[in-house]
């Protein structure tokens, strides 16, 4: 795990900031803006680093987003500023302490499941809250493993016991 340090920290400013600006510069919903964002080239920059070596504005990163992915109407529930801040500085968070992509943190937790955190989690320090997002993460991939190689062991068993034609 990497320390966070003032990269980092203008990383996820800067992330946070550009999330709340996407609510009045897109006409999609918060939750399809997150999603393109996460696998952008945008993203990608900022997974780099070198993001803050661009003299970019948020209007000119939604504007290469939406020429990258094509302009969307789609959906009209927009997040609300409080929210989208705390979306927008977890998740780069998260890719910059556990040097992660935003593609992989985004497969963990999408934006409708991140948003039902928002209300118990937004005071905790952001690096206790991606802990226990992670706990929880790990605890069903846990089970579903264990549950998995049950499957494969009674599927294995029933093969072993099968008569031979």
């Amino acid at each position: 795990m990497k320390a966070m340090d003032e990269t980092g920290l203008k990383l996820c400013r800067a992330q946070a900031e550009l999330f709340v600006s996407s609510i009045t510069l897109t006409d999609c919903s918060s939750a399809v803006f997150l999603r393109r964002f996460m696998n952008s080239s945008a993203a990608k920059r900022m997974d780099s680093g070198s993001y803050l070596f661009e003299s970019s504005t948020d209007a000119s990163v939604i504007a290469e987003i939406e020429e990258e992915f094509g302009k969307s109407g789609y959906g009209k529930v927009k997040f609300s500023e409080n929210e989208m801040y705390w979306m927008g500085y977890l998740y780069r968070y998260w890719c910059y302490t556990y040097e992660k992509t935003s593609r992989q943190v985004y497969r963990i937790i999408k934006p409708p499941e991140l948003r039902e955190l928002f209300y118990p989690y937004h005071t905790l320090d952001v690096a206790a809250a991606v802990e226990r997002i992670l706990e929880a993460k790990n605890g069903r991939e846990e089970d579903l493993t264990k549950r998995g190689v049950e499957i494969l062991r009674r599927i294995s068993n029933e093969r072993k016991t099968a008569p031979v034609a």
